[in-house]
C-alpha cells in the first residue's frame, strides 16, 4: 500500500516512544525500569483460577457467549459495589460501563467528543497514549503544569478561558508519569472549575488503590457529591490492570447519561463488547472478596521497591537527579540536575544507559508541548530490590 492511501490523521501521530524502547531490551541482563507494567510475580494467579472456574461452573452459557455492549451485569454490579466502597456514595450499575481496559475508554471519549481543531487540556507530563488518542481524533492538545501537588489550578483555569477547551484530562492519583498526587483542596478546586466553566473534566484513576501508607485524597468522582453541580461535568476512567491483571482488559467509564449511551454505540461499533468470560471472570473474583488481600500484597511490595529505589538514587547519583516521594503508584519521575557538569539531555543519557545495561524511559515524549529534556521516568515496579540497586548503580555509570 502506498503512504498517500493511508488516513491523513495518522500524520498527526508517530509509535509510542515507550514500546519503541522495548525493542532495544532483549539484551541478556539488561534491568528495565521502563515499563509500566505490574510485576506478573504478583498476581493472585491461585484466585483468578478459583474464579475462571466458578465462572465457567456458575453460567458458563454467559460467560462463553457474547454479550451486551454495556458489560456483563454481574460484573456491572461489583464495580459499583468495589467505587462504592471507595467512597462513591451513589453509584448504579446502570451507571458505568465496561470497557477493554480504560485505555478503551479514553478512546471512547475521543470519538464521543472531540472534533478536528478542538483543544484538549491535559497535565504536563501526561500518559502518553492520551496525548496520541487525542491528537488521532484532531484535538489541539494544551499542556497544563503540574508541580508535586499535581496540576496548577490556578495556571489551568487561565489556560481554560483562553482556550475553551472541549475536555480536561487529568490523572490526580499517583500520575503517570509524574508519580504526583493532587492535593484535596486542588481537587476541590478542579470540580468548581468545571462548573464554573461548564467543561468536562475526565479523571483517569488506574493507580489510585496503590498508595504506600496512608491512602490518597477521595478521586474527583467521590468528592462530585460535595461540589453541586459537578457530576453534569465528570468523566472516570477505572481499571483492574495495574491493581489485578492486565492481562483480563477490564477497565470501565462512568460518564454523564448522554455521553455514556454514545460511547456504548461507539463501543458497538468498535469490538461489540469487552470478553466476556474476562468480565465473568472478574465478576468472580471480585464477588469472593479476594481484592482486599490482593491490594494489601501489592502495596507493601511496591512501597518497599520504591523506597530501595530513592535510597539508591540518592547514593548513587547525590545532587545529579532531583525527585519527589511518591505517595504511591508505580513510577518515580527524575529531573537531572547538570551538577558537577553531569549530563542534562535524557535522551542521550538513555542510550548511554542501554550501553550499561539499564533502562528507562526519558520524559520528553510525555509533555504536549513545552517538552523537559531534563527529565525521565523509572519504573520500581517490575525489578526485585537487589536489580534496583544493580540498575541504578548501572545508571550512576552512565551519568558518569
Amino acid at each position: 500500500m502506498k503512504t498517500e492511501q493511508l488516513a491523513q490523521r495518522l500524520d498527526r501521530v508517530e509509535t509510542s516512544a515507550i514500546r519503541e524502547l522495548f525493542k532495544l531490551l532483549g539484551k541478556p541482563g539488561i534491568v528495565s525500569f521502563a515499563g509500566g507494567f505490574p510485576d506478573s510475580a504478583l498476581f493472585d494467579v491461585a484466585g483468578l483460577q478459583a474464579a475462571s472456574q466458578q465462572a465457567l461452573t456458575q453460567d458458563p452459557g454467559a460467560a462463553l457467549q457474547y454479550g451486551a455492549t454495556e458489560g456483563y451485569q454481574p460484573l456491572r454490579e461489583q464495580i459499583a459495589r468495589f467505587m462504592q466502597a471507595k467512597g462513591v456514595s451513589s453509584l448504579a450499575a446502570q451507571e458505568l460501563i465496561v470497557t477493554t481496559g480504560s485505555q478503551q475508554a479514553l478512546d471512547l471519549l475521543g470519538k464521543c467528543l472531540i472534533d478536528e481543531g478542538d483543544k484538549v487540556i491535559v497535565e504536563g507530563p501526561t500518559f502518553l497514549a492520551t496525548i496520541q488518542c487525542f491528537r488521532l481524533y484532531g484535538a489541539e492538545v494544551i499542556s497544563a503544569p503540574i508541580d508535586a501537588e499535581g496540576v496548577q489550578v490556578d495556571a489551568l483555569e487561565q489556560l481554560i478561558i483562553e482556550h475553551r477547551p472541549k475536555l480536561i484530562y487529568t490523572i490526580p492519583t499517583f500520575g503517570n508519569p509524574s508519580g504526583a498526587t493532587l492535593s484535596l483542596e486542588r481537587r476541590k478546586r478542579l470540580l468548581e472549575l468545571a462548573v464554573r466553566h461548564q467543561v468536562l473534566v475526565v479523571e483517569d484513576d488506574p493507580y489510585g488503590d496503590l498508595y504506600f501508607d496512608a491512602p490518597p485524597p477521595p478521586s474527583l468522582l467521590a468528592l462530585s457529591a460535595q461540589v453541586p453541580g459537578s457530576r453534569d461535568f465528570l468523566a472516570h476512567c477505572g481499571s483492574l490492570s495495574k491493581v489485578l491483571s492486565p492481562g483480563l482488559r477490564i477497565g470501565w467509564l462512568i460518564a454523564p447519561p448522554e455521553l455514556l449511551a454514545k460511547a456504548v454505540m461507539c463501543k458497538q461499533f468498535s469490538d461489540a463488547h469487552t470478553s466476556t468470560f474476562a468480565q465473568a471472570t472478574a465478576a468472580q473474583y471480585l464477588a469472593a472478596g479476594h481484592m482486599p488481600a490482593a491490594l494489601a500484597k501489592v502495596r507493601k511490595v511496591y512501597a518497599e521497591r520504591a523506597q530501595v529505589m530513592m535510597q539508591a538514587l540518592r547514593e548513587e547519583l547525590g545532587d545529579a537527579v532531583q525527585f519527589t516521594a511518591p505517595q504511591g503508584g508505580l513510577f518515580l519521575w527524575l529531573r537531572l540536575t547538570g551538577a558537577d557538569g553531569k549530563l542534562t539531555d535524557a535522551a542521550m543519557l538513555a542510550q548511554r544507559a542501554i550501553e550499561q545495561g539499564v533502562a528507562f524511559v526519558p520524559g520528553a515524549p510525555f509533555f504536549s508541548q513545552h517538552p523537559d529534556t531534563a527529565s525521565l521516568r523509572l519504573s520500581f515496579a517490575t525489578a526485585d530490590e537487589e536489580k534496583i540497586r544493580e540498575g541504578v548503580r548501572r545508571l550512576s555509570r552512565a551519568l558518569a
